[in-house]
């Protein structure tokens, strides 16, 4: 086998074992207790989409591990099931932009954009799609301001993954360096 094929056929098995732990991490997070909002689902979407070798494998992230999960948790109304799977899938779009656009400010303001969006897509679906809300503007503004008390928890779950996972890539790509230093 020439060795670009070689080297070929070994980042895409590092990009699936990525993609399976990228799943993992998030369907047992979402099933283990943990606080309202606090999970790496999001977080996990963008980081695939910027570091994926095959980017398109990033919507495969958060859509599969929302699916596995989901089963567990119970049920909820397949229609705002659907309009949370558009919107977590969101982040790994962003991962995809942010490949041409590198930085940290550009990736914690990209992924604060992509939990303000999960919020209110998935809020305005709760309340189109379920009884808990009059469908009046009244009812959709008691909605979000339901809401709000788990907004700071979802952007603070976002930026706290998200520093996980960019930091420990950065480590992992700098450790013998940094290896190199301590001695």
């Amino acid at each position: 086998m020439p060795q670009n094929q070689t080297r070929a056929s070994a980042a895409l098995r590092t990009d699936l074992l990525l993609v399976v732990f990228l799943i993992a991490l998030d369907a047992v997070a979402r099933i283990l207790p943990h606080a309202p909002g606090f999970l790496p689902v999001a977080a996990s979407a963008l980081f695939a989409g910027r570091m994926l070798r095959i980017p398109g494998l990033a919507l495969v992230v958060p859509v599969a591990a929302m699916a596995l999960s989901s089963p567990l948790l119970g049920a909820e109304d397949w229609r705002v099931l659907l309009v949370v799977y558009v919107a977590i899938a969101v982040p790994a779009v962003a991962g995809m932009w942010l490949r041409k656009h590198s930085g940290a400010a550009l990736t914690v303001a990209a992924m604060v954009a992509c939990s303000l969006i999960f919020f209110a897509a998935s809020n305005f679906a709760v309340w189109a799609f379920s009884d808990m809300y009059a469908h009046t503007m009244s009812g959709l503004t008691q909605c979000y301001v339901a809401a709000l008390p788990f907004l700071d928890k979802t952007v603070m779950g976002d930026l706290f993954w998200t520093a996980v996972l960019f930091g420990g890539a950065w480590l992992v790509q700098n450790a013998p360096s940094l290896a190199r230093r301590a001695l």
